[in-house]
C-alpha cells in the first residue's frame, strides 16, 4: 500500500495549481497580487517589529546593567539595596539559598542549579521570565553575577526588571501592524481587481462579439477604439484583420463551390445529352463514333478540371514544394519548345530572353505554370509572344507579354481567382483555373503573380524567390 500513498501525495501537491488554473484570470491576478503584497507587507512588518524590539531590548538591557551595578555597589557598602520602580533583586549564596530578596522575589527561585554553578564560576547569566503572549503581569528580565563582599564572602546578585512596558509596547505594535497590513492588503487586492478587470474587459467584449460568428452573423467586427495604440487595441485590430481574412476566405469558398458545381455540371450534362441522343434511336457506326468522340472530349475536360483542382489543393501547402538547382535557360527552353509549333500554326512568333543563371526552384510546378501562361496567350492573345526570365539577388522574375488587346479593366483585380474568365460565357474554352494555378505556384515559391496591361498588350509577371 505504500506506493499508493506515494502516488496520492503528488496528486495532492498538484491539486493546488490545477485548482488555480481553473479560476478566471482576474481572480488569479488578484490572488497573485494578494500573495505578493502579503510577502512584502509581512517582510516590512517583520523589519519594523525587529527594529522596535531591538531598540526596546537595548534600553532594557542598559537599565538592567545599571541596576545590577548599583545593587553590587550597595552590597559591598553594606547598604540596603534600592532600585528604580519595577525592579527586584535576590541575593543567593553559592549553594543557591536565598540570603536576601525584595518582597516580590522572596519565595521564587530565579536561577537553576546549573545557572548558580555557572555564576559562581564567574559567568554572567541573562534570562527572561515569561513570554510576550499570553498576558502575564509578572514578566521579568534578569541578570545574575557573583559579587565578592568586604568580609571575603561570595554571593550571587540577581537583578531583575519588569518587562511589562516593553511587552505591552510590542503587543500594541503587533496589533497596529496587523491592522495596517490587513487594510493595505484589502486595498491592494481591490486595486488589483479593478486594474485587472479594466485590462481584461476589452478582451471579454472581443470574445462576446467573436462568439456571434458561430451564429453566422454577417460582417462581425470587434469594437476597437481608434484613438488608442496599446496592446489590447493592437490585438483588436489584428483580430479584425483576421475576421476580414476569414470572411474573404468563406466568400471565396462559397464562390468556389458554386463555380466548381457549375463547371462539373456542364460537361456531365453534355455527356448525358450525348448518351440520350445516341440511345434514342439506332445509330450508324459513324454517328456512334462521333458521339464517342464528343463523350471523350467531355471526359477529358472533366479529367483536366479534376487534375487542376487537385494541383491547386496540393500547392496550398509548401510541404509539397521540392526545390533543386536547375539551369534557368534550360528550364525556360524545355517549357517553351512544345508551344512553338502551335505559335507557328497561328502565324505568331514565340521568343525567349533569359539571363544565364542557376536557380533553386521546383521545376515540377514551375514548368506547367509557364506553360499555362503561354497557352493563355496563344488562346486569348494576339500578335507575338515574348518570355523574359531574369534572376538576380535570390529573386526570379518571369514576364510573358503579347500584342493583344490586353485584359478587360474590370477583370484585372480578379484575374488569378479560380474559375474566372475574361469572357462572361462559361462555354468558352478553358476552365478558368490556369492563372489561379500560376498564382498558387508563385505563392508556394514565396512570391506573387500579377497581371497588367501595357502599351503593346497584356503582361503577366511572376516574382518568386530562387
Amino acid at each position: 500500500m505504500t506506493p499508493l500513498v506515494g502516488e496520492d501525495e503528488p496528486g495532492r501537491r498538484l491539486g493546488g495549481p490545477r485548482f488555480l488554473r481553473r479560476l478566471p484570470i482576474v481572480l488569479r491576478l488578484v490572488i497573485a497580487v494578494a500573495a505578493a503584497m502579503s510577502l512584502v507587507l509581512g517582510g516590512a512588518a517583520a523589519l519594523v517589529y525587529w527594529r522596535v524590539e531591538s531598540a526596546l531590548d537595548q534600553q532594557l538591557d542598559a537599565d538592567l546593567a545599571t541596576y545590577h551595578h548599583t545593587l553590587a555597589r550597595d552590597l559591598r557598602a553594606g547598604r540596603s539595596p534600592n532600585g528604580p520602580d519595577g525592579s527586584a533583586y535576590q541575593i543567593l549564596d553559592t549553594h543557591g539559598h536565598v540570603v536576601e530578596a525584595s518582597a516580590l522575589l522572596r519565595k521564587e527561585h530565579l536561577l537553576t542549579a546549573d545557572e548558580i554553578i555557572a555564576a559562581d564560576d564567574g559567568a554572567t547569566i541573562h534570562r527572561d521570565i515569561g513570554g510576550l503572549l499570553p498576558l502575564n503581569p509578572h514578566t521579568l528580565r534578569l541578570t545574575a553575577k557573583r559579587v565578592r563582599l568586604p568580609d571575603h564572602r561570595t554571593v550571587i546578585a540577581v537583578a531583575a526588571l519588569r518587562r511589562g512596558h516593553r511587552d505591552e509596547a510590542l503587543r500594541e505594535l503587533l496589533a497596529q501592524l496587523a491592522l495596517a497590513d490587513g487594510l493595505t492588503l484589502l486595498a491592494a487586492s481591490y486595486v488589483g481587481y479593478r486594474t485587472a478587470r479594466a485590462a481584461l474587459d476589452p478582451v471579454e467584449r472581443y470574445r462576446q462579439r467573436a462568439a456571434t460568428l458561430a451564429d453566422g452573423a454577417p460582417r462581425v467586427r470587434l469594437p476597437v477604439p481608434e484613438d488608442r495604440n496599446d496592446e489590447l487595441t493592437r490585438l483588436g485590430h489584428t483580430l479584425n484583420q483576421m475576421l476580414d481574412r476569414l470572411e474573404s476566405a468563406a466568400e471565396r469558398e462559397r464562390r468556389f463551390l458554386a463555380d466548381a458545381s457549375h463547371e462539373l455540371r456542364t460537361p456531365l450534362s453534355l455527356l448525358r445529352a450525348e448518351l440520350d441522343v445516341a440511345l434514342h434511336r439506332r445509330r450508324t457506326a459513324d454517328e456512334l463514333t462521333e458521339t464517342l468522340r464528343s463523350v471523350d472530349t467531355e471526359v477529358q475536360r472533366l479529367i483536366d478540371l479534376s487534375n487542376a483542382l487537385l494541383d491547386l489543393e496540393e500547392l496550398g501547402s509548401t510541404k509539397h514544394l521540392t526545390r533543386a538547382p536547375v539551369d534557368l535557360a534550360d528550364l525556360v527552353d524545355t517549357t517553351v519548345s512544345p508551344h512553338l509549333r502551335a505559335a507557328e500554326g497561328d502565324g505568331r512568333s514565340l521568343t525567349v530572353e533569359v539571363t544565364p543563371a542557376t536557380v533553386t526552384v521546383d521545376a515540377r510546378w514551375l514548368r506547367p505554370a509557364i506553360g499555362n501562361l503561354i497557352s493563355n496567350a496563344l488562346r486569348h492573345g494576339h500578335g507575338d509572344i515574348h518570355v523574359t526570365a531574369i534572376a538576380s539577388e535570390d529573386r526570379l522574375r518571369l514576364t510573358l507579354t503579347d500584342e493583344g488587346p490586353g485584359f478587360p479593366r474590370d477583370f484585372l483585380p480578379r484575374a488569378f481567382d479560380r474559375f474566372t474568365r475574361a469572357e462572361a460565357s462559361r462555354t468558352s474554352e478553358g476552365s478558368g483555373l490556369g492563372l489561379a494555378f500560376v498564382a498558387a505556384v508563385a505563392t508556394a515559391h514565396g512570391g506573387a503573380a500579377h497581371a497588367e496591361n501595357t502599351e503593346r498588350g497584356a503582361a503577366v509577371i511572376l516574382d518568386i524567390s530562387c
